[in-house]
């Protein structure tokens, strides 16, 4: 029996010290919801879990490109299918103009209107020379764009598509045609069916474009919400587990604080030798 060393005491502090350290890692992750608190936790853990944090930041981006260009898309359609309506009244108009029983100033109210409706379609398309009323976010929507618009759809820069030009200011083009100045209700009959024409194979060839915009939305999203349930896992503390865990801690800290108590009450034994 000696006095200078208690080695059960110092055995003691060492199983109490530990436990705290249990205890007091088992309260960090539950208070911050983590299982890696700090690197040394599970340092290949973080260093796999950083990376996929920084995919789905690109793959949320990329989301974001997609549905931004969806809008894009719509927008566009939505001005095609208001010119549309615009070019089969122009069309009926110049039907009605045909009617023998109308006279000259009945014409002249039908070619009014013509002129009106030409001219809500010149503003939509522009000439590039001023603001087009078919605009998204200050692009021109039915101007000339030598490649199309290309947008990223996918989480590395080269996965792109291309939404196509939607050139209706073509000098050749129906529409333009149909916009020139010398064109009425009298002779305007032919250049509004072709317009109809030309307006109708844009939105078709906008729509598919719609469609893979679509496809690929939906597939982001599944991609987005597979790797968060990665990230989780390698993450995210199981608080079930935890709890059970830091159960354990709380009951080993209370024993070893009591069993550290009686291990420095070993030397007052010697005392008592002394004394006696």
């Amino acid at each position: 029996m000696v006095i200078n060393t208690n080695i059960s005491a110092i055995n003691a502090t060492r199983n109490l010290n530990d436990s705290q350290a249990m205890l007091s890692r088992s309260l960090s992750r539950l208070s911050s919801g983590s299982k890696i608190v700090k690197p040394s936790d599970d340092a290949a853990g973080l260093a796999v879990s950083e990376k996929l944090v920084a995919q789905n930041a690109r793959i949320n981006a990329a989301r974001t490109n997609t549905q931004n260009a969806m809008s894009y898309v719509q927008t566009a359609d939505g001005f095609m299918q208001s010119m549309s309506k615009m070019l089969t009244r122009m069309s009926e108009l110049t039907a009605m103009a045909k009617d023998v029983t109308k006279n000259s100033g009945d014409i002249d109210l039908y070619d009014a209107e013509f002129q009106a409706l030409k001219h809500q379609l010149a503003a939509t398309i522009g000439d590039g020379s001023n603001t087009a009323l078919g605009s998204f976010n200050g692009i021109s929507l039915f101007g000339p764009k030598s490649a199309g618009l290309a947008v990223t759809i996918g989480e590395s820069p080269d996965q792109t598509m291309t939404i196509g030009d939607i050139n209706l200011r073509d000098a050749a083009g129906a529409l333009s045609l149909l916009m020139a100045s010398g064109t009425d209700v009298n002779n305007g009959g032919a250049l509004v069916i072709d317009s109809i024409q030309q307006v109708a194979t844009e939105r078709a060839i906008l729509g598919s474009a719609q469609s893979r915009l679509e496809v690929a939305a939906a597939q982001l999203q599944v991609q987005f919400e597979n790797l968060e349930a990665a990230i989780s896992r390698v993450r995210d503390v199981d608080v079930a587990e935890e709890a059970t865990a830091m159960a354990k801690a709380q009951i080993l800290v209370q024993s070893g604080t009591a069993m550290l108590a009686q291990a420095n009450s070993v030397p007052q034994s010697a005392l008592r030798l002394l004394q006696s």
